[in-house]
């Protein structure tokens, strides 16, 4: 069986369960980062690994400054999935040889611009030629207190579904101008009991089933609701991907505060419900198209 006909949920459910986990791993493969104890404090110790890669990520035309601004954002994206702080990174290069120093310089100026953004450090990394379109990885280490972490297993049945932003941006470059959501992240964990959450790299389509999924749980949604960004439609909320909003679940006793809470302290970013968790017994498969699958 090829990758494209097996898609990458499809595939990690077949390598994830091989994988030798030590017993004092908290959260491994499976969620936004993994969760790890550190060997001394009281914070947890959390880790993340994203790449983009050239024709996939981003086109060869693009601004490569964009470039490294996008690469250091998706693994903060998934820091703020889990309410993390970032404090480290590694850059792992891959370019062809042919490629323009002056490229090189403009990607690390975004990669180093989109870091001092939450006063990430940049300690090292790998650089390689290849034949092929280059790729960027970038792994992030950082921190997460024990009774703030959030991760996508917590949901219950009747919690209040919100997302942040707006959806379907994309198409109109979004997706190498965004800001991860660590500082709305951090202010929720804060303030309110955060029941699941997961950022939305892949699209409404593909990570909202993965949310609930991993709570057990089945969701309804109210396609009406979807906050549109301008210029897109319903199915590009749903199925474009690399919104990098988050999606969390809270119970529905806080939604009031929560909405009032939210309003006065992020004025200017729609904070918006857009359905509910279900019991697994009474969900009912929504006929929206999925979102962005990998080798698909």
């Amino acid at each position: 069986m090829k990758l494209r006909e097996l898609g990458e949920d499809r595939l990690l459910t077949r390598l994830l369960p091989s994988l030798s986990i030590r017993k004092d791993v908290i959260a491994a493969a499976g969620d936004d980062c993994a969760v790890v104890p550190p060997p001394r404090g009281k914070n947890l110790l959390l880790l993340k690994t994203d790449c983009v890669v050239e024709k996939i990520h981003f086109s060869s035309t693009a601004d490569p400054a964009a470039v490294g601004w996008k690469a250091m954002m998706r693994p903060l994206s998934d820091f703020a999935a889990m309410s993390g702080v970032p404090q480290f990174a590694l850059i792992t290069l891959i370019v062809p040889a042919a490629r323009s120093t002056t490229w090189v310089k403009k990607l690390y100026r975004g990669l180093n611009k989109a870091a001092a953004q939450f006063d990430v450090s940049i300690v090292g990394g790998e650089t390689s030629n290849t034949r092929g379109p280059a790729a960027i990885s970038v792994s992030v280490s950082g921190f997460v207190e024990k009774a703030r972490w959030v991760s996508r297993r917590g949901g219950k049945a009747r919690d209040d579904l919100f997302v942040t932003g707006r959806l379907g941006g994309s198409q109109r470059g979004k997706h190498l101008r965004f800001v991860a959501r660590i500082k709305e992240s951090r202010w929720l964990t804060k303030n309110f009991a955060i029941h699941a959450m997961i950022d939305l790299s892949d699209g409404l389509g593909a990570d909202l089933p993965r949310l609930a999924h991993a709570s057990k749980a089945g969701f309804k949604i109210d396609m009406k609701s979807l906050p549109l960004s301008p210029g897109a439609k319903i199915d590009n909320a749903i199925s474009d991907g690399e919104d990098y909003e988050l999606l969390f679940a809270i119970s529905p006793r806080d939604r009031n505060h929560l909405q009032k809470a939210w309003q006065k302290k992020f004025p200017k970013l729609p904070l918006t419900r857009i359905g509910s968790f279900l019991p697994p017994s009474s969900f009912i498969p929504h006929p929206f198209p999925s979102g962005f699958v990998h080798f698909q």
